[in-house]
């Protein structure tokens, strides 16, 4: 009688998934925390909201060629539109790579984040700033603001694909900084253009990347699960 197969011996990276799920968890408890105070209209933070995008559309009105640039930028190249269609050919080519399973799990993290952001515009339903002299215009509620959102939860996830796939340090760094660029980058271009208030944005930042880090915790501990 042939003794069972051993399990496959499970990668060290794979072991840690205490990191991801902890950073997750303070991301997660720092977005209730804003979206409470952004619910409550917490004086001190509305304050701090307005006082930053007065300043910004002070600029914004003077500078005609920097406004174009920044629609550009936010209507194109970090539009939700790009990134999710950068994160369906990442989904289709792991498909044909055979990493199925990834893939699935990949997309079904990308249609959470979307969901999550719908759900919360459609339950603060906070205004967005009105201007009487505008440099652009955006619609439905601003809370969270979904380009930040979804260019945080897009990039981050392009970017685990990679060090899932075993991509080489150089490539890691330069994904790593393109991630980086293109998140904070959509975040500037949306306060710039004067449609979104700043808590909106960090909102944005902060609930993307508490997801994909909480997925990246999910997906390791289901993989240790199967291993086991």
């Amino acid at each position: 009688m042939r003794s069972p197969r051993p399990a496959p011996p499970v990668s060290p990276t794979l072991r840690r998934t205490g990191g991801p799920a902890r950073i997750g968890a303070v991301l997660a408890a720092l977005s209730a925390v804003l979206l409470t105070l952004v619910a409550l209209s917490w004086s001190p933070l509305m304050s701090f909201d307005r006082s930053v995008v007065r300043t910004l559309h002070r600029s914004a009105v003077g500078e005609p060629g920097i406004v174009q640039v920044n629609r550009i930028l936010t209507d194109w190249v970090w539009d939700p539109w790009t990134m999710r269609a950068l994160i369906a050919a990442a989904v289709l080519w792991l498909w044909w790579r055979r990493d199925r399973l990834f893939a699935v799990w990949i997309a079904a993290t990308t249609a959470l984040g979307s969901a999550v952001q719908q759900t919360l515009k459609w339950a603060v339903g906070r205004e967005r700033p009105q201007w009487s002299d505008p440099v652009d215009s955006a619609h439905y509620a601003a809370f969270p603001s979904g380009h930040a959102m979804t260019a945080t939860v897009v990039c981050g996830l392009l970017v685990w694909i990679a060090v899932h796939r075993g991509a080489g340090r150089r490539a890691l760094r330069w994904c790593g900084a393109a991630a980086a660029v293109s998140v904070v980058g959509v975040g500037v271009t949306r306060l710039y253009l004067g449609v979104h208030w700043p808590t909106d944005v960090l909102a944005g930042w902060l609930m993307g990347a508490a997801l994909v880090a909480l997925s990246v915790a999910a997906h390791r501990t289901a993989v240790l699960s199967r291993g086991r």
